[in-house]
């Protein structure tokens, strides 16, 4: 898919989709003289009330007259923050647009960019996010459809009123297709994406972007008293390994910041067995795996200014006559005894053997990535992700990155308080608390 920035407009360009962002009501409406034609169309729709007027509303025009090209759709910007757009709108109105005009495969569209109230800085802000959506919205997520609904376009053109940084188009880019690669790793059945398979494709990633990588099987993972981890892979006939991937991008002797990601690739439940609708999603228990690997290369790629390590604890949690059982007082690397009380609460026993890995190498800051537990859904419903965080500035760090970008987060207590429910009769702690404050108790317990 070819994605350039243009400054101008000319009529004799074709593209099969004219894409055009509405100003709110009142405001001047910006057009490139060559679609002056089409200036017409619109007072009509205005003075009907027909214009989006709601930031993301859409309204497509097709079959207007030449020189306009065959189908246009129309943007709102909406009124709704008289601040101004923030990146996180920005991109929401994007992503609306590029999956509403890549219908068919080979289709060329023209975007014409608004010109924002921050000049050039807002210009390269809108191409760096339009080029994100652009990326992320021409993927299907329906992977094994013979039949896609979704295209990648020929072609697509940004016409912005003033010139962008150089860079901020491949920034984008980038940043679009790492969000696809995690989502393409989730999104495939647990037979296509297994420990052994997630491990190649991260070897293969790290040649491409210049990462060193680093797979561990089975025997090494002995030898690294990843006991914890073991265990719950012990009920399936697939290997697990923990894949651990660095980038030196602030060069050596400066601080690490360590991603850990949770890689169950298939979740049964365990002895402690799911119910049917509840495995329909569990191919996806990988997704925090999924996410530190798309990060770790968009880091590489974009050249950034920092030292990252990305480690993946990658299991299958099965069922079968060697698996790990309800009762069982199993070993973490550091030492600590966990009475397992439920074998669904397996993410939690990964990790705790992959973060002290990562503690043991040595890291300034920490951050994981788990689909850990129900409880978390349950307190703060789809849309939110739940943070923890037992430094709080760092943590205001990321809330604010999170706020900026359009991210749903919501910070849940660390209580001293809930420490009790992990304590146990038999070893030093167990692997759940009580039903009340499950998503807390998690946190605590890899605390």
């Amino acid at each position: 898919m070819d994605l350039q920035q243009i400054s101008d407009f000319s009529a004799s360009d074709s593209c099969d989709w004219l894409v055009l962002f509405v100003p709110p009501a009142g405001e001047k409406r910006q057009l490139p003289q060559s679609l002056s034609a089409i200036e017409p169309i619109l007072e009509r729709l205005e003075a009907a009330g027909d214009l989006p007027k709601k930031a993301g509303d859409t309204k497509t025009i097709l079959g207007a007259a030449p020189p306009a090209p065959p189908r246009i759709l129309l943007v709102g910007l909406g009124a709704e923050n008289p601040q101004g757009l923030t990146d996180g709108e920005i991109f929401r109105i994007c992503s609306i647009a590029a999956r509403q005009t890549c219908d068919h495969p080979n289709r060329n569209a023209t975007w014409i960019l608004p010109q924002l109230a921050d000049g050039a800085a807002g210009t390269s802000r809108f191409v760096e996010l339009a080029a994100t959506a652009i990326e992320i919205g021409v993927q299907t997520q329906a992977v094994y459809q013979q039949e896609p609904k979704k295209h990648p376009f020929q072609m697509v053109r940004l016409v912005t009123p003033s010139t962008a940084e150089d860079s901020t188009l491949e920034k984008g880019r980038i940043v679009g297709q790492a969000i696809n690669l995690a989502r393409d790793l989730i999104n495939r059945c647990s037979e296509d994406i297994t420990p052994e398979e997630y491990a190649n494709r991260a070897q293969q990633i790290a040649q491409e972007c210049g990462l060193v990588c680093e797979v561990f099987d089975e025997q090494r993972l002995l030898a690294e008293r990843m006991t914890s981890l073991l265990a719950v892979a012990r009920g399936s006939d697939l290997p697990p390994r923990v894949v651990k991937l660095e980038y030196v991008g602030a060069g050596e002797g400066k601080p690490w910041i360590s991603l850990i990601g949770k890689g169950v690739t298939y979740d049964s439940g365990g002895l402690s067995i799911k119910p049917t609708d509840s495995m329909k999603t569990m191919k996806s228990d990988m997704s925090g795996a999924a996410s530190v690997l798309a990060i770790i290369s968009a880091a590489a790629r974009l050249k950034l200014p920092v030292n990252l390590r990305a480690y993946a604890g990658l299991v299958e949690n099965m069922i079968s006559g060697r698996s790990y059982r309800v009762g069982d007082v199993i070993t973490a690397r550091n030492g600590k005894t966990i009475e397992v009380l439920n074998t669904d609460a397996e993410g939690r026993l990964v990790l705790a053997d992959v973060l002290c890995y990562a503690v043991d190498e040595g890291c300034e800051r920490m951050i994981d990535l788990a689909t850990l537990t129900g409880s978390c859904v349950v307190a703060l419903g789809e849309d939110y992700t739940g943070v923890f965080a037992n430094d709080q500035a760092w943590c205001d760090q990321l809330l604010s990155a999170a706020a900026k970008t359009g991210e749903k987060v919501w910070q849940l207590p660390m209580c001293d308080s809930f420490n009790d429910q992990l304590k146990s009769d038999v070893a030093d702690c167990k692997n759940v608390g009580s039903r009340w404050g499950g998503a807390i108790t998690a946190a605590k317990f890899l605390e």
